[in-house]
């Protein structure tokens, strides 16, 4: 009984004693400032309150209802998501920021600890990791360095409660004055084998026990800069870093330091649009793909053509993307301008070798171009007033620090440069473009980000005054970026492409007609990045996307004309992929990169198909049956594996060896009888009687940086092979022409070359010559005389021109005045010329050539300009630039293309030039 006794009064004196530490409230908060909720807790337990109100500052505001609960309970629930922790100790309450108060030691705090960190208090002498059980001790919160005003940072919240060992430190690194994120900025932790490098969004994660550390970024371009860190817990550092001086001076067109040697994958060309304004080109206009063709194996079949040859290849060879939307013509203004506005542009990325395994659908290249970040700190812009354009970009933050708008229009008054080209039927022609861009970025949380962009382009021309030729880009997409953890990332895209074009015909003969072609595409995409280990970092996912192809419609226009109306029936595709990647860095010297992609095609009705007689050649006579094919119902599918693998091995620390193989499929053909590419082209998708085109290209090449990497050298050779590449029989119909087949041919296509570039990247004197030799030949070959062309071997393709030699320099005055230089040399593209005639029938006829057998004369220009920035104050309103340039300074009439006509009993040559003359030009560029 005594007992029993005993042990109810103990139970009663503990319950008391606790109650007195700890005693019971009831309150009810609505949306309350922290602040008062610690107030109205104060008197209502008499206990005293000790924070530091600036602590409250940032805290969120607090709802609940606590009934009889005890004051610890409704602490630990009040403070659960905040940096704050507390201690209830005889009446009183005291608050910490990020640290616990420890009212004992912990167990065998005496004994002997084993601390890595340098900047922890330890009582061993051994390098070991802390006891996560022990509080974090800092040594020193001043900087030991009298010149850096950085005071610690304290990340997270200690928590007795938590057993992990490590934390994540996770950010974002923003420019200093742009307010934009920056990609590929390495932040790593002094003393220890932690880094990172930033992505594109400027994102940056790190692991890291408790403790005290000194964190650095490191980057070409912009300068170092250091932080101290406090690591209690999981924590956001977010970091600013300001643009090199020195970088303002450097190298044109470069990519990140090193990357020429240590990246796996080979042939990859990266343009820093800020940088290109120095370069002298056409009417003063910055244009990046313009800049692109100045790089080894990028050419164009000639001044002002429309598109780009990569290594051999055709113009429709090239996936050019706009925020991963397909832009089907990148072309304004007859060629002579790319339909991408430069000031809204920030990376842009040209893979002509190794194309990594998450692109697909085109043979030769992918040109991958990035809209930049909208300024999510302050309202600026960027304009420009030319002689032919004036473009204005604005960037307007929607929600500071997470949300932005940027709006960008361009357009031209051209009218006047038409009278300069020699071509008379240019000189009374009319000619006009404008394209707009719009880009909303929001940052939801750390974890999730969100942006699209909306780009639409409209040029409008007339050559001859009966006719108006109408074209136009359509694009939109939208990108949802989600980190699942620190090794684990991606981003769903869809987007949506439209390309088209309108002819109106009106004279005095009551033909009058509208002719329109459409293609348009929607396009779903997964693509997830994996990091394994250091060993092995994977990229994999899924894409699929749908075609819709309105091939031709002619209509009658007004009631007297005599046009009938016709309709091609419309093309729909469905095109999809899989595609994993691995990364894999074997030792220090050895990388890999192996990719997979599988994809998989099905042409689909609505529609008809002919089938024709085996043995026999392909047209009208051979049909022997039409087959009708029910909505959605599969007409053809194609499929197959296409594989990539490339690999890097450093001979020397700046000397490495880098090659690859890339097989590619290509569903999608660009009908085109021209010499270059036109706006009135029209895409075909493959079906029962036009089969995919596919390559199969090695590479193989050697780099080195020298002189302190000031200098870049490399040697890249490659060699491609190609299967079922279309081309078009002598005299081919190919606008609306409902057996469209009947005029093509497929056959082999080879191209080989090898490339050198001299690069030299920052000092007064800087620029690059680029230099490459190569061959791009096609064999139409059959049993049958129709179908074979030039004897069935093989022949120069109209875009191959062997020697290709580039200049670009740029040499600095001073800091604000600055000279460059822009020398080009090309041999003449292949040309068809008449040998001989002869009478048929009384008709004189006229004999030519083997296919491509001959050439026009060659090409080269040189271009030379002078640069002045604005002084360079920081507070002022706006920053100029003025660019003084004058294209063809030699006033070499290239000629664009020769023809040949029928006079007086014979036939005469005649060649059309686009600029004969040199054009001087100014344009004024300001910033604010």
């Amino acid at each position: 009984m005594k007992k029993a006794v005993l042990i109810i009064l103990t139970f009663f004196v503990v319950s008391f004693l606790y109650s007195q530490e700890n005693p019971t409230v009831t309150v009810s908060f609505d949306n309350v400032f922290l602040k008062d909720v610690l107030i109205k807790l104060e008197e209502q337990t008499g206990y005293n309150f000790y924070f530091q109100e600036e602590w409250l500052l940032d805290e969120k505001k607090v709802t609940g209802t606590y009934n009889n609960s005890s004051l610890k309970e409704v602490l630990q629930a009040i403070l659960e998501n905040s940096l704050l922790n507390f201690l209830i100790y005889e009446k009183s309450v005291i608050l910490t920021r990020n640290s616990l108060i420890y009212s004992e030691l912990p167990s065998g705090y005496f004994e002997k600890t084993k601390i890595s960190n340098p900047n922890l208090i330890s009582n061993g002498d051994e390098d070991l990791e802390p006891d996560y059980d022990t509080p974090v001790l800092q040594k020193d919160y001043q900087s030991e360095n009298n010149n850096s005003k950085r005071e610690y940072i304290t990340l997270g919240k200690a928590d007795s409660r938590d057993t992990k060992t490590t934390f994540t430190i996770s950010g974002t690194i923003i420019d200093y004055s742009t307010k934009k994120p920056v990609s590929d900025i390495v932040v790593a932790v002094k003393g220890r084998n932690t880094n990172s490098v930033t992505n594109e969004s400027g994102a940056y994660s790190l692991k890291l026990p408790r403790g005290t550390y000194e964190i650095y970024t490191k980057s070409l371009g912009y300068q170092d800069s250091e932080q101290k860190i406090v690591v209690y817990g999981n924590g956001m550092l977010n970091l600013e870093v300001e643009e090199s001086l020195t970088q303002l001076e450097e190298i044109i067109i470069e990519s990140n330091k090193d990357d020429n040697i240590k990246q796996t994958i080979v042939g990859v060309t990266t343009i820093d649009v800020e940088q290109i304004k120095t370069i002298p080109l056409v009417l003063g206009e910055r244009d990046v793909l313009k800049v692109a063709t100045t790089m080894p194996g990028v050419k164009t079949a000639g001044e002002g053509a429309l598109g780009y040859n990569v290594r051999g290849g055709k113009t429709d060879q090239n996936l050019i993307l706009f925020d991963k939307a397909v832009m089907y013509n990148p072309s304004h203004f007859f060629g002579i301008f790319s339909a991408i506005n430069p000031f809204t542009t920030g990376n842009v990325k040209i893979f002509k070798g190794t194309i990594p395994a998450e692109y697909g659908g085109r043979l030769s290249s992918v040109i991958d171009i990035e809209t930049k970040e909208s300024n999510v700190e302050k309202f600026s812009g960027e304009a420009s007033v030319g002689p032919v354009t004036g473009n204005l970009t604005l960037e307007t933050p929607i929600i500071k620090n997470k949300s932005s708008l940027m709006t960008a229009v361009r357009a031209t008054y051209s009218g006047w440069i038409l009278n300069m080209i020699e071509e008379e039927s240019v000189k009374n022609s009319e000619a006009s473009f404008y394209d707009a861009v719009v880009k909303y970025n929001h940052k939801i949380n750390d974890n999730n980000s969100l942006k699209g962009t909306l780009y639409f382009s409209n040029d409008k021309f007339s050559i001859t005054s009966d006719s108006i030729f109408k074209y136009h880009n359509r694009l939109a997409s939208m990108q949802w970026d989600h980190t699942f953890n620190d090794k684990h990332r991606g981003n769903v895209q869809l987007v949506n492409s439209q390309y088209k074009f309108n002819i109106s015909y009106e004279n005095e003969f009551n033909r009058d007609f509208n002719y329109d072609y459409s293609i348009d595409e929607t396009e779903l995409k997964f693509n997830l990045k994996y990091l394994h280990n250091k060993a092995h970092k994977f990229d994999y996912g899924f894409s699929s996307k749908i075609y819709f192809v309105e091939p031709g419609e002619i209509k009658p226009l007004g009631d007297n004309s005599s046009i009938e109306f016709k309709k091609i029936e419309r093309e729909k595709a469905l095109e999809s992929a899989f595609f994993v990647s691995d990364l894999m860095e074997v030792n220090d010297k050895l990388s890999f990169d192996i990719g997979l992609r599988y994809s998989f095609y099905s042409a689909l009705g609505k529609g008809t198909q002919n089938r024709y007689a085996p043995g026999q050649p392909i047209s009208d006579e051979s049909v022997v049956e039409t087959i009708t094919y029910q909505n959605n119902e599969v007409i053809k599918s194609y499929s197959g594996f296409e594989p990539r693998v490339s690999f890097r091995y450093f001979l020397s620390p700046s000397l490495s060896v880098k090659g690859g193989y890339n097989k590619t499929i290509q569903y999608i053909h660009l009908l085109s009888s021209n010499t270059t590419m036109s706006p009135v082209d029209t895409w075909k998708l493959s079906d029962l009687n036009i089969e995919p085109q596919k390559a199969h290209q090695f590479s193989l090449g050697v780099f080195k940086n020298f002189g302190n990497d000031v200098y870049e050298a490399s040697v890249d050779g490659y060699y491609k092979k190609m299967d079922d590449i279309l081309d078009f029989k002598i005299g081919a119909e190919l606008n609306l022409n409902e057996n469209i087949e009947t005029e093509l041919l497929q056959g082999e296509g080879r191209a080989y070359g090898i490339e050198f570039l001299l690069k030299k990247k920052n000092g007064r004197l800087n620029g690059w010559i680029g230099y490459s030799y190569s061959k791009s030949e096609i064999k139409l070959d059959s049993e049958f005389l129709t179908e074979r062309v030039n004897n069935g071997e093989f022949f120069a393709s109209n875009y191959d021109r062997p020697h290709d030699f580039n200049i670009v320099s740029n040499f600095k005055l001073t800091k604000r005045y600055s000279f460059s230089m822009n020398f080009n040399y090309q041999t003449g593209r292949p040309l068809t010329y008449p040998i001989g005639k002869f009478i048929y029938n009384g008709t004189e006829q006229v004999v030519y050539s083997d296919r491509n057998a001959e050439r026009i004369p060659d090409y080269y220009r040189l271009d030379l300009g002078v640069n002045i920035e604005g002084n360079h104050k920081i507070k002022k309103f706006a920053h100029s630039f003025w660019n003084i340039s004058v294209y063809n300074v030699l006033g070499r009439s290239n000629p664009y293309s020769v023809y040949f006509v029928s006079e007086q009993g014979g036939v005469k040559a005649y060649k059309t030039s686009i600029f004969a003359v040199p054009i001087p030009t100014i344009t004024y560029n300001f910033k604010f």
